[in-house]
């Protein structure tokens, strides 16, 4: 399954699944990332890592780590 680590910038794609748990899984869906949110891919750092989101109008800064939790189509 396609992860949002592996989205290229400019692409708009949909959250299937979160995977994790915890603290972790929790932290992400507070941040507004739930199934069948609509993510855009904005910007990388320089390095790649973190990523510049727009989840729900607003701007998200996000780690790779954290994004490779996150399965998208």
């Amino acid at each position: 399954m396609k992860t949002l680590k592996d989205v290229p910038c400019g692409q708009t794609i949909t959250v299937v699944k979160i995977n994790g748990t915890g603290p972790v899984k929790r932290r992400i869906m507070d941040m507004g990332i739930t199934k069948g949110t609509e993510i855009s891919v904005n910007k990388l750092a320089p390095l790649g890592d973190p990523m510049e989101l727009t989840v729900r109008g607003y701007s998200l800064s996000l780690r790779k780590a954290d994004a490779e939790m996150i399965e998208v189509e």
